[in-house]
């Protein structure tokens, strides 16, 4: 069908047309009401719509003036009728996301007059109403995408160490073997560098990057350097932040990594910032583009509890805790910044030099002729309570050897049927992000519990979805037994996941929970002064 024929009268338009534009009329109308556009846009962003999908005319029916919550459903209906005339090559998540993310860009103001209404909220009514502004406009726009994050499997589960959060994460659309092999034959990138660019704002994404049309991000200063602040499409707690460098540099963490973190939470005080580790094993997915991330949210180690208190002579403001959590968690608190910093830099360049073969950490190893590194550090940052500085370092180290070529302090194989990817910022606080496949798993190993014997049969070839984790469920069954209802065994598995959650960050801690590990602990913080 030509585009002259879509756009042609009224009486002409075929059923789907006409959803297709009464869907237009219902955006626009969301937009206004969310704040995304003013009065004076209106015009103006239904016909850019209008464009878009071919159309010479607006909807000219009675018009539904209820308003939705949020967008997806009139973007569903003008997504699907933009395959059936050609917008996208293929009907699927990754396609469908590049026009989402198209029509949205259409209904939000430029950049510049997003950062104008920031400055001006946080001028008038303070940072927190500036943040939770622009966290609802992002989305409003799509760009956090609610409707897929609300698909997401979570719960808690009570530890030794406290309450730890569960997620199974479903909200990032996996590709198609076809998007796959399409990917594969692109060049390189070379614009945007990565996915966390500030070239991203605006642009039009491809099969092997996402649309960022209705990408938004505020510009802020650290340690007299640019740098950006957006929200993460895919949140996984509440108002999840990422701060990312102006420029496209690697992580590497220094002291004006720790300074730029005490920098962030004086500005956002109701926000906690941290920084994966920078080396590979221990660091995060993207060491490439340095970032931070952070947000509005009360992780499990924070609510950790002190074991033992330190003191030094040349910080008299300032406390060091060992806190009773699974990896080794050193706490600095303080109320002034500097002498924070002062401190939690010591801490850091006395650890990438520190050994202990008692409990098998070793700082450096030869590798022809060169002395590598494997000890760094996980800084987390917040406000206290009372309005002072706390500054969690989590000590880190990614050697490996014969018996755990993945990563001695890295999720040990037995794991690996339930995660295996590196444990990053977001876990070692506490909440567990586990691949999406585990929903349908779980939920079969709960089937086998419940007394699925033909299913416990098949997972045992070698082939079977299942027999990963076969080891497991045999165990289960012995502990539990076979013949659980279904919603005692959903509930029995959940429980056991979340304890091998605290297991793999047992595994990842390099001072173990036990005896030998916590005295290691203590000869570490001696050896620099600090005083029980």
């Amino acid at each position: 069908m030509s585009q002259t024929h879509i756009a042609a009268g009224a009486t002409e338009r075929t059923p789907e047309q006409q959803e297709a534009l009464h869907a237009i009329e219902r955006l626009v109308a969301f937009a206004l009401q969310k704040q995304l556009i003013e009065e004076a846009d209106w015009d103006y962003s239904r016909n850019l719509l209008l464009e878009q999908f071919g159309f010479s005319e607006p909807y000219a029916g009675e018009l539904d003036t209820t308003v939705p919550d949020g967008p997806q459903a009139m973007l569903d209906t003008l997504i699907d009728y933009g395959f059936t005339i050609g917008l996208i090559p293929e009907n699927s998540d990754t396609f469908r996301d590049l026009l989402d993310a198209k029509i949205m860009g259409h209904l939000m103001a430029r950049p510049s007059e997003v950062v104008r209404a920031f400055r001006h909220t946080e001028q008038t009514e303070g940072i927190e109403a500036a943040t939770s502004q622009f966290y609802d406009l992002s989305i409003n726009s799509n760009y956090i995408r609610m409707d897929r994050i609300s698909k997401n499997v979570y719960w808690t589960q009570d530890t030794a160490y406290g309450d730890m959060e569960i997620t199974i994460n479903l909200s990032k659309p996996e590709k198609s073997p076809k998007e796959i092999a399409m990917a594969k034959l692109l060049p390189p990138p070379v614009y945007p560098k990565c996915q966390l660019c500030r070239e991203n704002v605006g642009y039009a994404g491809r099969v092997n990057h996402p649309a960022r049309q209705n990408l938004r991000v505020i510009p802020l200063e650290l340690n007299s350097e640019p740098w950006l602040f957006q929200y993460s499409p895919y949140v996984y707690y509440n108002e999840h932040c990422i701060i990312f460098h102006h420029d496209h540099v690697p992580m590497k963490l220094t002291k004006d990594t720790l300074r730029r973190l005490l920098a962030f939470v004086g500005e956002y005080p109701h926000y906690f910032i941290g920084s994966n580790a920078d080396l590979p094993i221990v660091g995060g997915s993207i060491l490439t583009h340095d970032h931070f991330q952070g947000g509005r949210h009360t992780f499990a180690i924070q609510n950790a509890q002190p074991e033992a208190v330190f003191r030094h002579a040349d910080a008299p403001g300032l406390t060091l805790s060992l806190v009773k959590w699974p990896m080794s968690v050193m706490r600095l608190a303080s109320h002034d910044p500097a002498e924070l910093l002062e401190a939690g830099n010591a801490v850091y360049e006395a650890w990438k030099v520190y050994s202990d073969s008692t409990v098998d950490i070793e700082a450096f190893s030869e590798v022809d002729g060169e002395q590598v590194p494997h000890n760094t550090v996980t800084p987390i940052v917040r406000r206290s309570a009372d309005g002072g500085y706390e500054m969690d370092l989590v000590l880190r180290n990614n050697r490996t050897n014969d018996v755990h070529p993945e990563g001695i302090f890295h999720p040990h194989r037995e794991m690996h049927h339930l995660k295996k990817e590196n444990i990053g910022l977001i876990e070692v606080m506490g909440l567990a992000i586990l691949p999406g496949r585990l929903k349908e798993e779980l939920d079969s190993i709960a089937d086998i519990l419940a007394g699925d014997a033909k299913l416990a049969e098949s997972a045992k070839a070698s082939d079977h979805v299942l027999n990963k984790h076969l080891g497991w469920a045999e165990e289960l069954i012995e502990r539990f037994g076979p013949k659980l209802d279904k919603e005692q065994a959903v509930a029995i598995v959940q429980q056991e996941v979340g304890l091998k959650f605290a297991e793999i960050l047992e595994h990842a801690g390099v001072y173990k929970y036990d005896e030998a590990g916590r005295q290691a602990f203590r000869r570490f913080v001696s050896s620099m002064g600090y005083t029980e």
